[in-house]
């Protein structure tokens, strides 16, 4: 079950949600969780495997869709902005190192 943490975009202040482990939107929704978290040409990429692999797709990236979509987040400047224990867990499940 996907865990939720509270992301900041310290420059402008934006927040968003993440989400880490198993993503069940993602089984269940497939290509439109992407697209509804503001990333369309992910979305599409998702869109276009799933149809060529039948669906096979869906099952497997639902195990590694949210560790991808944090990654993009935290790559495009947000920091972790919960409380230090949820960050902790979300740290140790993402692979990330405190600095």
């Amino acid at each position: 079950m996907a865990k939720r943490v509270a992301l900041i975009h310290p420059q402008s202040g934006l927040m968003k949600p993440g989400f880490y482990g198993f993503s069940w939107t993602f089984l269940f929704f497939g290509w439109f969780v992407p697209i509804f978290r503001g990333e369309l040409l992910v979305g599409l990429l998702h869109l276009a495997i799933t149809v060529v692999t039948f669906g096979l797709w869906q099952l497997i990236i639902a195990f590694l869709y949210n560790k991808q979509y944090m990654t993009r987040m935290l790559e495009k400047g947000y920091v972790l902005n919960d409380n230090e224990a949820v960050n902790e867990a979300a740290r140790q499940k993402l692979g990330i190192m405190k600095i």
